[in-house]
């Protein structure tokens, strides 16, 4: 692979940018940042749980707010590893310029959108939506679908999801075909699994890529398209397979950190995590030799840990562009595939931070409350509509179910023969796109169990 296409500032499907002399003063890359902001996709995780539901006590990250800090420390990760590969490589700095700059913003971009598919009901949902396809209730819906369309619903993936929005226009809205019209280098470096939900065992290679899929049947030839445009390589091209866009990596990486430290603050300041265990914890990982952290005399501990959770994300971020650029040359040939962060100096300090939020932030109560809830809403949602859209006498409870989708997900009026599983994931994409209180209040009124306000 190479970095001059791997950048590429072409927008899906294929719109060629006009010539330029000089750089932009908004490059292609800010404005797929840009595009992200501004979509009703990204404005909708506002009310979506990252992981505790919004308490009335404090304030706790959202999906989106999740996002926000991702792609910040996404844009810092990817300008310092570019800087190191320039200083390393003469030949790449002359070449690419602003690489360092083009990175950072892609990797910024992607980060922004990585969770934008992500269903309600925090990081259950994927399960909830996943659950329902396997259960008998479903059985009938599937039955003329292919084992890769089944394997798409029953294994729910928020990634795929997010690259068939950033990639898709419904019929509806217009005869479109861009979806965000994002570029090839940014839709590359979102895709942290470029694979499809089905793959051949002889061309697996067990690395992180191949954790979870990142499209649908229905985005195959989408997403092929996009990496042959790339130069991605392929493990399986015929089926969807291909290596991972070097910045997947960074994106991954920014993902990750965010998670594991940001989830284990909001478990911390909402009396979940004990503060003498936490903060001790996080200190060890900072290792401050200078002891600056100590140099102040710290009344509210909360503030002191927003200071060493910034500090501590700035010295990990220096040490993930430092293993990124060590791991170039072998990631552009295809011959490494693990998670950076599974490289840090404080993996097992990370590794315990992980343990800690599994049992006693994940597993508290009201997640759980929650996530239990997301199975009997979205579970109900997706059962209830189904039946509808495949009640051959097309009943009155079915017609007046029908009406309650946006004409976007109905698959009638405006094109002909649509399959069953477009028709299924239409109606998955309805219910995974709507935030968590608008899929309560759409579950409590078609059951009868609360009437919409004002009766």
């Amino acid at each position: 692979m190479s970095w001059p296409r791997l950048l590429s500032q072409r927008r899906f499907p294929d719109q060629q940018l006009p010539p330029t002399s000089a750089a932009p003063v908004r490059g292609a890359f800010v404005a797929d940042y840009d595009r992200v902001v501004f979509s009703s996709a990204f404005r909708r995780l506002q009310r979506k749980t990252q992981v505790m539901p919004l308490p009335e006590t404090d304030f706790v990250h959202t999906r989106l707010t999740h996002s926000l800090e991702t792609a910040v420390v996404g844009r810092s990760l990817g300008r310092l590893a570019a800087r190191h590969l320039m200083e390393a490589d003469a030949e790449l700095a002359e070449q690419l310029p602003n690489f360092d700059q083009d990175c950072g913003d892609i990797v910024a971009a992607a980060c922004l959108a990585h969770d934008i598919g992500n269903p309600p009901f925090g990081h259950s949902g994927e399960d909830a939506i996943s659950s329902y396809f396997l259960s008998a209730a479903a059985a009938p819906f599937l039955e003329q679908l292919t084992a890769a369309e089944v394997a798409d619903l029953q294994h729910f993936e928020g990634n795929a999801a997010g690259f068939r929005i950033l990639t898709h226009t419904y019929a509806a809205h217009s005869t479109g075909t861009a979806g965000l019209g994002l570029t090839y280098a940014t839709l590359g470096a979102f895709t942290k699994y470029p694979k499809p939900s089905l793959v051949a065992d002889a061309a697996r290679t067990g690395g992180a890529s191949e954790k979870k899929y990142g499209h649908f049947q229905s985005e195959s030839a989408r997403f092929q398209h996009v990496a042959a445009a790339l130069g991605l390589l392929a493990k399986d091209a015929a089926n969807g397979f291909y290596h991972r866009h070097p910045l997947a990596f960074l994106v991954e990486a920014a993902d990750d950190l965010c998670y594991r430290i940001i989830d284990f603050e909001d478990g911390l300041k909402l009396g979940l995590i004990a503060p003498e265990t936490g903060l001790p914890l996080l200190k060890r990982m900072l290792n401050d030799p200078a002891g600056r952290v100590g140099s102040v005399q710290w009344h509210d501990w909360r503030e002191e840990l927003g200071y060493i959770r910034a500090r501590l994300i700035g010295k990990l971020v220096a040490e993930l562009a430092t293993l990124f650029a060590h791991h170039a040359p072998a990631i552009l040939r295809g011959q490494y595939d693990q998670s950076l962060i599974k490289e840090l100096s404080c993996w097992t300090d990370l590794q315990e931070v992980q343990r800690l939020s599994i049992n006693q932030l994940y597993r508290s109560r009201p997640v759980l409350e929650i996530e239990a809830a997301g199975f009997e809403v979205l579970g109900g949602l997706l059962d209830a509509f189904l039946t509808a859209i495949f009640d051959g006498s097309q009943g009155h409870r079915s017609r007046k179910l029908l009406l309650l989708l946006p004409e976007q997900f109905r698959a009638e009026g405006h094109q002909a023969g649509v399959s069953a599983y477009e028709k299924i994931l239409l109606l998955t994409d309805f219910v995974a796109g709507m935030t968590d209180q608008n899929a309560l209040s759409l579950y409590k009124t078609i059951k009868g169990i609360e009437l919409p306000k004002g009766f």
